[in-house]
């Protein structure tokens, strides 16, 4: 059977609209929005139907009827009490995303666009592998701090459909292997997927630095840094995310830039990259340790991923202790669809939101 479905992807300056008939695209259209076209919207949410139009203008202007898609899926939004994978667009979930998310964020609207198509056609809306999709392992959670308990933040969506491309290359299925992904970006998050479930993680504050953003140090050094007067809290985490890694270091997180200074003979910027490269590797280590059999692979993708250079020296420092798989880039939109192509096709089963349900123990 042939389906249609409208992949749906709204960011804080941007939303970016796809069709896919089964895996292929046959559109796609990032719709950009200027800080004057939000202004008249006093709330994230005051957006919703400004940008399902926009969307609905774009479908118009490329012949693509409504009543051809089969389903709609949006981005996962910043939800609570979720795992990875498909949820419907039920009424409980659209309150959560309304009313109860976590944060604020612009992912949010994915589910409330998908919806907002979908309800009337009489189609089913899904979201998939949002941000917070967390299925730890109990003994994942513990802290050495009585304060804190640890919840998983990674690049789920990339990072499970990088797995699962890699598996079907293999013709295996992602839920029989056990792989280390790590996902290379403007942040770097690095997760353990042991037979379909991501046990662990380690998330972009608590692992490598990475283009802009200074990952895990000392928390001594930290505190000092926090009560030494120097910093307010909002510039200690510009610190965090934004203004650390190589754009701290090198004043620049552009790795072609990068390369092109260290061609050049800039050795400050060569052992600035050979130490990126040395805590990818660390990160994928700690990863290693979640696993009580041996791993299929390790797989390193998103945008940093396209630098043979910094993945070639990655995999010198892993090649004798694990097979390492290098599938750069990141591809959101397909990702989403073949998401929602799965649980069409009966290989899924798309999950239900309950808002008072525990995290997966």
């Amino acid at each position: 059977m042939s389906y249609r479905l409208l992949i749906l992807n709204p960011g804080s300056t941007s939303t970016k609209a796809a069709v896919y008939d089964g895996d292929r695209q046959v559109a796609m259209k990032s719709i950009v929005h200027t800080n004057q076209d939000l202004a008249p919207y006093p709330t994230l949410y005051d957006q919703l139907d400004y940008r399902v139009a926009l969307v609905r203008g774009w479908l118009g202007q490329e012949g693509i009827g409504l009543s051809t898609l089969s389903a709609v899926v949006g981005r996962g939004g910043i939800i609570p009490n979720i795992v990875a994978g498909g949820y419907v667009v039920d009424d409980n979930l659209v309150d959560c995303l309304r009313n109860y998310p976590v944060f604020d964020h612009a992912s949010n609207l994915g589910g409330l666009m998908a919806r907002a198509f979908a309800q009337p056609l009489g189609i089913p809306a899904y979201i998939y592998d949002a941000v917070t999709s967390d299925e730890l392992l109990p003994e994942a959670r513990v802290t050495g701090f009585k304060e804190v308990t640890r919840t998983s933040f990674c690049h789920v969506l990339n990072a499970r459909a990088t797995a699962h491309k890699y598996a079907e290359a293999l013709g295996r299925k992602y839920e029989d292997m056990n792989l280390v992904v790590a996902h290379l970006g403007g942040g770097i998050s690095i997760s353990a997927h042991s037979r379909g479930r991501i046990i662990d993680s380690v998330s972009d504050d608590a692992g490598p630095f990475s283009p802009d953003r200074s990952g895990s140090l000392n928390m001594l050094y930290v505190v000092d840094l926090c009560y030494s007067g120097k910093y307010t809290k909002k510039e200690m985490l510009k610190k965090l995310r934004g203004e650390g890694g190589m754009s701290a270091l090198l004043g620049t997180h552009d790795c072609q830039e990068i390369e092109r200074r260290i061609e050049s003979g800039d050795e400050w910027a060569a052992l600035v990259y050979k130490a990126q490269a040395l805590q990818i590797a660390k990160g994928v280590g700690i990863m290693l340790g979640c696993f009580t059999e041996l791993i299929d692979a390790v797989i390193l993708t998103g945008g940093l991923a396209n630098s043979k250079k910094l993945t070639g020296m990655v995999i010198d420092y892993l090649h004798n202790l694990v097979k390492v798989v290098v599938i750069p880039g990141e591809n959101e939109m397909e990702a989403l669809a073949l998401g929602g192509l799965r649980i069409l096709r009966g290989e899924e089963t798309v999950h239900t939101f309950h808002p008072a349900c525990a995290l997966v123990p």
